[in-house]
């Protein structure tokens, strides 16, 4: 086993993802690719980060020492350590120019792209979601209550689950 490669292939699941388990398919397609791993291991490695206190993506350390031992659990570590680690300088340095115009238009760009990626994304399933008027009836209720920020997020899909139920039936 190279062990760069295994230490790239744990930075890579990490910097990708956002924590927890989200990790789990990179690693899982990567190391059983290479034969590294089997199902047993990441078994292994998922009850031991359940049973264990700390945050759910310390999983991936068990699973380098079962596949690597000492050098392996290390090498996950420091790779699962690295990401958030740069984001806290990432942090540190824009606290410093965030008072810059520069960086306040870059931000409000940033933002209103992120804000069209989600608006794009959610036409796109709306336009697989809605298929008629009732539909259509139930989303613009839900996207309205929402845009009142005055109903919690669980009651407008409870109440749009009980709509959708009420009007297309339960089964």
């Amino acid at each position: 086993m190279n062990l760069w490669l295994f230490f790239w292939l744990f930075l890579k699941a990490s910097l990708f993802t956002t924590g927890g388990l989200g990790n789990l398919p990179l690693l899982h397609r990567d190391l059983l690719g290479l034969g590294w791993a089997s199902e047993e291991d990441f078994l292994t490695a998922l009850a031991v980060g359940q049973v264990s206190p700390g945050p759910t993506g310390l999983w991936s350390i068990s699973l380098g020492f079962l596949v690597g031992g000492w050098a392996g659990a290390v090498a996950a570590a420091v790779a699962l350590s690295i990401p958030p680690l740069l984001v806290l300088v990432l942090a540190a340095f824009y606290h410093r120019l965030e008072h810059l115009q520069i960086v306040q238009d870059f931000s409000r760009g940033l933002s209103l792209g992120v804000v069209g990626l989600a608006a794009a994304v959610s036409l796109g399933l709306a336009g697989s979601a809605i298929s008629d008027g009732y539909g259509a009836v139930i989303a613009l209720v839900a996207l309205g209550l929402a845009l009142t920020k005055r109903v919690p997020v669980i009651l407008i899909l409870g109440a749009a689950a009980v709509a959708g139920v009420l009007l297309y039936g339960g089964g």
